[in-house]
């Protein structure tokens, strides 16, 4: 059987140049992504661009008083700038958080001017680049752009220069519609895991508990996965806020009573005093418990008073300290339980903070492959399929599939839906088997 090339070689396409951009929070094969996606444009003949930082220079694109400047807001991507960088940490052309969508929260809105301005800055300062497509790599919000971006060229006169957009999905939260696991997602479980593992020789040194505060802020696959491979006793993430563990709390927003769901902290505490307790009964007075980020956003209304949001309306976990709120809530609730229930008279509860370190970690062997598969799909979505509007996606054996943006972004209101852990799968099923069993 003769050996065929991958990707195969192109009829001569329409795409002349492309802009490969990077944004949100770093992921570790990240470069493999960038890189195998560069390398297949350059096999054919199509000039890649790396666009530096995000949509930073982009959205702030002014022709009259500064034009994009070659080096600092872009590089011209050749074989040399390539060269084994598919497993290097890190991200070759940077990152930025800077969302040039984020007033553009309706299909209407692409009749505003002021709204779209900042759209039609990163429009325009891609086509001073003479770019015919761009390659959106990026978390749910970086999507949510990449299909406003489409969109946004929708709108435009008959005749405008149409830029094709093309997303890969890039979350170590694992949290995206559409594909079953995103790049960068088992080195951050691993590395994770290392950590938990090493955390559980100083907790049993110490007859104590880490509270381990790992990254997820809207879903739990990186914690529910750090946790089993970490061997921790417990995990704990916003799908587990449901029945018992849930409560319903008034604020007041914008002069307006609301009503909004928050944990229930005192069952929550006990459902992890309960842990304890039965690890005390086996013999082992240490463990490690791992709870999600996101269950800060769960918070009562009084640990969130005057934490500021981002750009997309998140509240800024690190400001929060959820490890270190909950462990002094177990800490004193463990002293309160009755003498003869516990076999100390305290317990030390740490808070720790786990997850960025993991963003730009040495990727592992799979991770370099899934991102050097979705980098070679951006190329063939564009320049074999032909495809606009959709993300870049890997099924079964790295096998690729392209999904549309209008299958993944609601369009009445341009927001994607978070892919939470299904509290009957096997997947969530295969957690609660490994921790600690609490009857």
């Amino acid at each position: 059987m003769p050996i065929t090339p991958s990707p195969k070689p192109a009829s001569p396409s329409e795409i002349k140049r492309v802009a490969l951009l990077f944004a949100g929070g770093p992921a570790p094969a990240a470069n493999a992504v960038i890189s195998a996606a560069a390398a297949s444009f350059l096999r054919n003949g199509i000039e890649p661009i790396g666009i530096k930082h995000g949509y930073s220079a982009l959205a702030d694109f002014c022709p009259e008083k500064r034009p994009l400047t070659k080096g600092e807001d872009y590089v011209v991507m050749t074989e040399s700038i390539l060269k084994r960088s598919r497993n290097s940490q890190g991200i070759m052309i940077g990152t930025a958080r800077t969302n040039p969508g984020k007033f553009v929260s309706h299909p209407s809105h692409f009749q505003d001017k002021e709204k779209c301005a900042p759209l039609k800055r990163a429009y325009e300062a891609l086509c001073s680049l003479e770019v015919d497509a761009l390659v959106s790599i990026g978390g749910d919000d970086t999507l949510k752009t990449a299909n406003k971006m489409k969109m946004y060229q929708d709108a435009l006169p008959a005749g405008s220069r149409r830029i094709r957009v093309v997303h890969v999905p890039k979350t170590i939260d694992n949290d995206y519609h559409g594909i079953d696991f995103t790049f960068g997602y088992f080195t951050a479980v691993d590395f994770m895991a290392r950590e938990i593992r090493n955390l559980l020789y100083d907790a049993e040194a110490g007859r104590a508990y880490f509270l381990v505060e790992s990254m997820g802020r809207s879903a739990g696959w990186l914690a529910y996965g750090a946790a089993m491979a970490g061997e921790a006793s417990l995990v704990i993430s916003v799908e587990d806020i449901v029945d018992e563990f849930a409560d319903e709390e008034v604020v007041i927003r914008d002069g307006k009573e609301v009503t909004r769901m928050i944990m229930n902290m005192d069952k929550v505490v006990s459902r992890i005093l309960d842990t304890m307790l039965v690890r005390e009964q086996q013999g082992k007075e240490y463990g490690v418990i791992v709870l999600a980020e996101g269950l800060a956003e769960y918070l009562p209304e009084k640990y969130l008073e005057g934490i500021p949001r981002d750009d997309h309306g998140h509240i800024s976990i690190a400001d929060v300290n959820l490890g270190r709120i909950l462990s002094k809530h177990i800490a004193k609730s463990y002293k309160n339980l009755p003498a003869g229930t516990r076999k100390r008279s305290e317990r030390k509860v740490n808070g720790v903070q786990l997850g960025y370190e993991t963003r730009c970690s040495q990727p592992t062997a799979f991770d370099v492959m899934l991102g050097s598969q979705l980098g070679v799909g951006a190329y063939r979505a564009l320049v074999e399929e032909k495809k606009d509007g959709v993300m870049v996606s890997i099924v079964n054996q790295l096998a690729l599939r392209y999904e549309r943006f209008e299958d993944l972004v609601d369009q009445s209101n341009l927001v994607t839906k978070v892919r939470y852990i299904d509290l009957d799968s096997d997947f969530h099923k295969l957690a609660r088997f490994l921790e600690t069993y609490v009857k």
